[in-house]
């Protein structure tokens, strides 16, 4: 299990930093939009829809996905709505429905959930690809969270961060993410000094609150696993389950990384 699961992370690791790096806008989103339809289709099962249901959600979502796909004329006003629809679900929805332990078994609640969890995640890792390093930066926030509470986890885990959600988490994890990203902030600030979204103190904003989203993220979708009864949300990775399993942190960070940056621009 873990030769497949550190099989998988490598080759998809590498595949996304070279398909960010070289891919034309144009191609890296429509890229986007088959991992989208596979977390769509994941999500109506982790929701329990039926067949029917899973195709029409799926369908609302990409077609969600393609009326915001880049297209002639002003957009900005569109995309920030958007964004700001997503983080206001991850400030205000996520963590009261967490806290709170809501058991929601609603499907038009659950899709319009569903939609708001992927599109604006979808939208952020579209639009930033236009700038891949600045993309790539970001992603690597993601990704040195991930691991660093997974190993401080493993390591020294003993305070469960939330144990009827996810038993696995502890604050020690947490604390390891924290200290992952902060030690990434300054090895980037002493070499990328130059970026011109790198001013002030805008750049440790930003990367903290990414750190922090993407622990509501990961969270959350262990909350709706637990729910459906689910151990992963698919099986489409060797060793790491679903789509949904390996995105939970991007769909939570990256709408709020997106709206800072057009903030900060």
């Amino acid at each position: 299990m873990f030769a497949a699961r550190l099989a998988t992370a490598v080759v998809l690791l590498g595949l996304s930093i070279l398909a960010v790096w070289l891919l034309p806008n144009a191609w890296w989103t429509g890229l986007l939009l088959p991992v989208l339809a596979a977390a769509s289709w994941e999500w109506g099962r982790l929701g329990g829809f039926t067949r029917a249901a899973r195709l029409a959600f799926s369908a609302a979502v990409l077609a969600g996905a393609l009326a915001l796909s880049p297209r002639a004329g002003d957009r900005h006003a569109l995309d920030a709505l958007v964004y700001a629809t997503g983080c206001a679900f991850w400030v205000l929805v996520a963590p009261a429905w967490l806290a709170l332990g809501w058991r929601v078994r609603a499907p038009l609640v659950l899709a319009i959930t569903g939609w708001i969890v992927l599109v604006p995640a979808w939208l952020a890792l579209a639009r930033l690809q236009a700038n891949p390093s600045q993309l790539l930066a970001l992603l690597g926030v993601v990704w040195l969270a991930d691991t660093g509470a997974y190993l401080a986890g493993s390591a020294w885990g003993r305070h469960k961060l939330a144990p009827s959600i996810s038993p696995a988490k502890t604050w020690e994890g947490v604390a390891g993410a924290a200290a992952a990203v902060a030690v990434y902030y300054v090895v980037l600030s002493s070499i990328a000094p130059e970026w011109p979204w790198w001013k002030d103190a805008s750049g440790a904003a930003l990367f903290a609150g990414m750190a922090l989203a993407s622990v509501v993220g990961d969270l959350f979708e262990s909350a709706i696993k637990r729910q459906a009864g689910a151990k992963d949300s698919g099986s489409l990775l060797p060793g790491h389950g679903g789509i949904l399993d390996r995105v939970d942190s991007m769909t939570s960070s990256m709408p709020f990384a997106a709206a800072l940056l057009a903030y900060l621009g």
